[in-house]
């Protein structure tokens, strides 16, 4: 038998009291937004008489707290800094202690900001980066530092389970090929490389999941997360034989019980209160996978529609009512059982765009920064320009990796000396249109999706929202919605509280919050021909990857 959800009552690591940072570094901590429901009264605005719910959301970077009336109203929302190390190439971590130290920090400074006395919070629940692996002993405590989904130490296993025939079974199994930073690859590397930190497993968590123990004392995973595990993808389930797949049977007691992304799994112990200026016993939900939560707050959870999500990695997601395995995308556990989401992913979406304006742009928005001005909107007018007049440029937005295996980087081709910097730039977020498609195509290919929701920081530039509608020629819907992936958990903390009927049922005013941008027929025509020119090179380039990555190895004798 897989184990229960139970109390554990080992010590909590140890929490810093909330301060502000100070430095280059430093973050906005709390924040209060007020009055942007033009709409509403005044009351109904600051969430008067109205129950609270609390959204915690992890990043790779930041861990925010944002507390919603129950409206979805945001009141406070409240941001700490999480340290990465990369102690080795391929290795990206961070400790698993600091983690909850900024989080209940981040928590302490959104109730102290929303002016609501903590009580009113009816329920918790947390949304974090899936895949990783967050690993505790069997005293449940860390066991070694937490492993980012950024992680790719296991590459090379997981190239191996391409070549010998696991990846195929695993994709028949599980509805997944396993990847560099899924957790079978890297607890294979474990189990090859530390054999003693593998003897010593206890439990196997995901992020959301340590952060729901630190709050609640209680060991588990919802639905979701559970399907970036061992689950079969028909019966969602654990399964012995997909462990037995990679070699990983001695962990089955290891594996963590499953409830629903809604479901009540504990409360708020005191030691947690003590840290995050929660009320004791508050009730915590078992919260969701962040690729789901994002969909679900921003509206684009369900059949028919691609919910994409522009941000580090190129996510796009749909839901079926039946598992359809393919191995273009993943096929994970929806919301509720019998509900399945079929998710196409590469890390190769904005943080291309961030790239370029850090590093070939730095000091000017250095500048515009120092004074007051922002630079994103400054550069938006030059990539609109240069979309409006013919170009040779094509950008391969690879620079962190691809749909296309890890050896894949980025490049500018057709570029020449009369392409300034708009050309380039409208190159770069081209390139992440055309990869978003890529996936977007692959789903077209087994689920039909009519329209697409579109989310991240780059969705709320309507020059990039008509980019996206006119490269994928199907309607692109965005929202304005704050803090998506919070409200996503939130959700789920109001359904499990009864506030809701279920997590889907968005008590906002969804139509007032979207705008719908439709494809240009003559755009959408020329971004075709220039996406078949894009796939072109792809191909191309391919057998040169790994000559080109070569060269960082060669000798310097």
């Amino acid at each position: 038998m897989f184990p229960t959800f139970r109390p554990d009552k080992q010590k909590l690591p140890p929490v810093s009291r909330p301060r502000r940072r100070t430095g280059p570094i430093a973050l906005p901590l709390a924040r209060t937004v007020r009055g942007d429901m033009p709409a509403a009264g005044h009351a109904e605005r600051e969430g008067v008489g109205m129950a609270l719910l609390l959204g915690i959301d992890n990043g790779l970077t930041v861990t925010k707290a944002v507390i919603f009336a129950e409206n979805g109203q945001v009141l406070a929302t409240a941001r700490r800094r999480v340290a990465q190390s990369m102690p080795r190439a391929r290795h990206v971590e961070r400790d698993m202690g600091d983690l909850w130290t900024q989080t209940a920090a981040a928590i302490a400074e959104a109730v102290a900001a929303c002016g609501r006395p903590a009580t009113q919070i009816a329920a918790v629940a947390a949304t974090a980066h899936g895949d990783g692996l967050y690993l505790l002993d069997r005293q449940a405590q860390p066991l070694g530092p937490g492993i980012l989904s950024l992680d790719s130490r296991a590459g090379d296993l997981a190239g191996a389970w391409l070549r010998d025939g696991t990846a195929e079974r695993a994709l028949a199994l599980t509805g997944q090929v396993p990847h560099a930073s899924a957790p079978s690859a890297i607890l294979a590397w474990i189990r090859d490389n530390q054999p003693e930190r593998f003897g010593r497993i206890g439990h196997v968590l995901a992020c959301k999941d340590w952060l729901t123990f630190c709050l609640t004392g209680r060991i588990g995973t919802d639905l979701t997360e559970a399907s970036t595990l061992f689950t079969n993808v028909g019966t969602q389930n654990f399964d012995p034989d997909a462990l037995a797949v990679f070699g990983l049977g001695a962990l089955r007691n290891a594996l963590p019980a499953v409830a629903l992304p809604d479901q009540v799994v504990g409360h708020v112990t005191g030691a947690a209160a003590a840290a995050t200026g929660l009320a004791p016993g508050t009730p915590v939900v078992a919260g969701l996978h962040d690729v789901t939560a994002s969909a679900l707050g921003s509206g684009g959870y369900g059949r028919g529609t691609v919910a994409i999500v522009a941000g580090t990695y190129s996510i796009n997601e749909t839901v079926s009512a039946e598992p359809r395995t393919d191995a273009r995308w993943f096929c994970r556990n929806g919301l509720r059982r019998g509900e399945w989401n079929a998710m196409s992913i590469s890390p190769a979406s904005a943080a291309n765009y961030d790239w370029f304006l850090d590093t070939l742009c730095g000091s000017d928005r250095r500048a515009a920064e120092a004074e007051g001005r922002a630079f994103h909107a400054e550069i938006v007018p030059e990539i609109a320009a240069a979309l409006s007049r013919p170009s040779s440029a094509i950008f391969h937005p690879y620079l962190f990796g691809s749909p296309h295996g890890p050896q894949a980087s980025g490049a500018f081709l057709g570029l020449h000396g009369w392409h300034d910097r708009g050309q380039m730039l409208r190159a770069v977020v081209e390139g992440i249109a055309f990869n978003h498609r890529h996936h977007v195509d692959a789903l077209r290919d087994g689920f039909a999706p009519g329209a697409a929701r579109l989310t991240g920081g780059i969705s709320r530039s309507p020059v990039f929202a008509q980019l996206f509608a006119d490269v994928l020629d199907m309607p692109v819907t965005t929202s304005d919605t704050d803090e998506a992936a919070a409200w996503g958990a939130a959700l789920c903390a109001g359904s499990g509280a009864g506030l809701f009927d279920s997590p889907v049922a968005d008590p906002r005013d969804l139509a007032a919050l979207t705008t719908i941008y439709h494809p240009d027929p003559g755009r959408a025509a020329d971004l075709s021909r220039r996406y078949g020119v894009f796939n072109d090179l792809v191909a191309a380039l391919s057998p040169l990857w790994p000559r080109i990555e070569d060269l960082a190895k060669a000798s310097h004798d």
